[in-house]
């Protein structure tokens, strides 16, 4: 079994309407030293597959076809 943990965030330039609000919504209260928040997704998946090698290609290929929107995002794996 492979344990791995796959970072989804906004590329650079994409505008984040979340991380915006969020931003705001801490200097509101009382937070003024927040320059920028960035939002984004963690995924923890646990693999029947013994092989990390193995392992790491599914994940690239579940994070291209569904985890991630290759347009407006990047991904990061990691593998335990």
């Amino acid at each position: 079994m492979t344990k791995a943990t796959v970072r989804v965030e906004l590329k650079d330039g994409v505008l984040d309407p979340q991380g915006v609000t969020i931003k705001n919504a801490l200097k509101d209260m009382g937070y003024t030293e927040v320059g920028s928040v960035r939002s984004g997704k963690v995924f923890n998946l646990e693999l029947d597959i013994d092989d990390k090698d193995v392992a790491k290609v599914k994940l690239e290929e579940m994070c291209s076809k569904l985890l991630a929107n290759p347009v407006i995002e990047q991904y990061f794996i990691e593998v335990d």
